[in-house]
């Protein structure tokens, strides 16, 4: 009896092939029991924590503008409402000054002349006294007057003040235009953040004594600087230049000068100066 052999299908002839992704990547070996690389630590900046911190340096900016800038600000509006009042006073006086002149001799003319908001002046004879506010604030050298009382020890903000200048110059300078002609300091108002006032000035002055602390400024205190500046100004005579200066000239100078002969004023020492 013949013996059919079994049918073999033809793809069992065909040898079997590894799939593409078995050739292309080998299969992952079994996990080894090895510890892991450690990774190296980075070291962080040393010098990061000597740095300040933003919010530090803001902070100071805040404090330095709330103390020092604020304080600054209200000395300033101070000295520009004292300097307001002087000028209110000066046109009281000059007003009073003439009517009480005018009989007497109307050819003696005391004048109040507005500049601008910083200045003003005041001609009477010959003379011409010059008021300037000026537009900073200042501190003084500790052995200066009042920097060494306990009132400006108390509050650092005692140490800051608005300046008021009086200069005395020839009436003729300004109308002449004689540039060179110089001018002589008469006094110094010194307001603080408190309305308080030191006074410095010529011994001509005559100053009262004085004491930062208590002194407030008032229409007195302004009255009292305008008349002393005016009684220093009318007792400073002129000076005549020397002869030798006058004997002998170029035309360049005659033609460069309104007027040949330059007298000047004698001159003011100050108070502190004859301590």
């Amino acid at each position: 009896m013949d013996k059919t052999p079994p049918k073999v299908s033809p793809a069992a002839l065909i040898p079997s092939t590894p799939d593409a992704a078995s050739l292309l990547i080998p299969s992952a070996a079994p996990a080894a029991n090895v510890p892991a690389e450690a990774s190296p630590e980075v070291p962080l900046s040393s010098s990061s924590s000597a740095v300040s911190k933003p919010e530090d340096r803001f902070d100071k900016i805040l404090k330095g503008l709330t103390q020092k800038a604020t304080a600054k600000q209200v000395v300033y509006r101070n000295v520009q409402a004292a300097f307001a009042l002087l000028r209110q006073v000066t046109q009281t006086l000059v007003a009073e000054l003439s009517r009480e002149l005018g009989p007497v001799d109307p050819s003696v003319i005391i004048e109040y002349r507005p500049v601008n908001e910083m200045e003003f002046h005041i001609k009477f004879y010959g003379d011409l006294l010059m008021f300037v506010l000026h537009s900073n604030i200042v501190t003084l050298p500790n052995d200066y007057g009042p920097m060494s009382s306990d009132y400006v020890k108390a509050d650092f903000r005692r140490r800051f003040f608005g300046h008021i200048m009086v200069y005395n110059f020839m009436a003729d300078s300004i109308k002449y235009q004689r540039l060179d002609d110089q001018g002589y300091l008469v006094g110094l108002l010194l307001v603080d953040i408190e309305n308080h006032y030191y006074l410095d000035g010529v011994q001509q002055l005559e100053l009262p004594a004085q004491d930062i602390a208590t002194d407030l400024v008032t229409a007195e205190t302004m009255r009292l600087l305008v008349e002393s500046a005016m009684i220093a100004a009318v007792n400073n005579d002129l000076l005549a230049q020397p002869i030798e200066d006058l004997e002998k000239i170029t035309l360049k100078q005659k033609l460069e000068n309104q007027q040949v002969c330059h007298p000047k004023k004698v001159g003011f020492s100050f108070a502190r100066d004859q301590a």
